[in-house]
């Protein structure tokens, strides 16, 4: 069970849990082979952060639920890390905002794709909520991607206004925004493809971002007008930057 993955009292309890939940959706064939290279990467990024959430990236949290709220068909993209990392929040996040859920995957096949929708169902079951999950039948593809990567749901991805694609590859992020597309990204590089195309960046960890997103109220958000998307990237180096000074000052690890 997963609150045996770790010591809660560990001071990297959160970190531990998360490799966890990868190793256990690697078991049911939910990931890619690359999946844990990618979760560590990340890790790194959120080390140098602090493992806190800035105070630029709870401003670019704030505007991109402000554009899902108010978009005309919002809808959420999941690929194998993060339903393992983050499936219920999605799903919460999705039945909150009455919009679909979409497994839209890099390494597309018959196999992951079923473990991929069989564990979002027993999800869904387990929390209680109504929430529409896509992705099991494509029906049309992303202009200007090629291969199985491209298939999508008609009434899904193709048609959205406002997507949310966290942990996304650069081709298909830069795909999305050039359809027209409101693309907010969470990627805890902010020199990723994906970080520099999308059209809100949260350089926040997954997880940590959705939490806040949950929580927060939705009658006082600011508008994507506000959103200054270079000056948010360059925030949250300066946040690396700075955070690395503290610890090489300090003679924290």
């Amino acid at each position: 069970m997963e609150e045996h993955a770790a010591d809660p009292s560990h001071p990297r309890y959160r970190s531990l849990l998360m490799r966890h939940r990868l190793e256990i959706a690697a078991e049911k064939g939910m990931l890619a082979d690359s999946a844990l290279i990618a979760h560590g990467r990340g890790e790194a990024y959120d080390y140098l952060l602090d493992e806190k959430t800035s105070s630029s990236a709870h401003v670019a949290t704030q505007v991109a639920l402000g554009a899902l709220v108010n978009a005309q068909h919002p809808v959420l993209s999941v690929n194998g890390n993060v339903v393992a990392l983050a499936g219920d929040e999605m799903l919460l996040l999705a039945a909150k905002l009455d919009c679909p859920l979409e497994v839209n995957i890099f390494y597309r096949t018959p196999e992951r794709m079923q473990a991929l929708l069989s564990d979002l169902h027993e999800r869904k079951t387990r929390l209680g909520i109504d929430a529409e999950i896509l992705g099991a039948e494509p029906d049309a593809t992303i202009p200007g991607l090629k291969g199985p990567r491209a298939k999508c749901e008609s009434k899904g991805i193709l048609q959205a206004d406002v997507i949310l694609v966290p942990l996304e590859d650069g081709d298909r992020c830069e795909a999305l925004v050039a359809m027209g597309k409101t693309v907010i990204v969470i990627d805890l590089n902010p020199l990723s493809r994906s970080a520099r195309r999308g059209s809100i960046t949260i350089v926040d960890e997954l997880t940590r971002c959705l939490e806040n997103m949950l929580s927060m109220d939705r009658t006082q958000l600011p508008s994507l007008e506000s959103y200054d998307h270079n000056q948010t990237l360059q925030d949250a180096l300066n946040t690396i930057v700075d955070g690395m000074r503290n610890k090489f000052s300090d003679g924290k690890e």
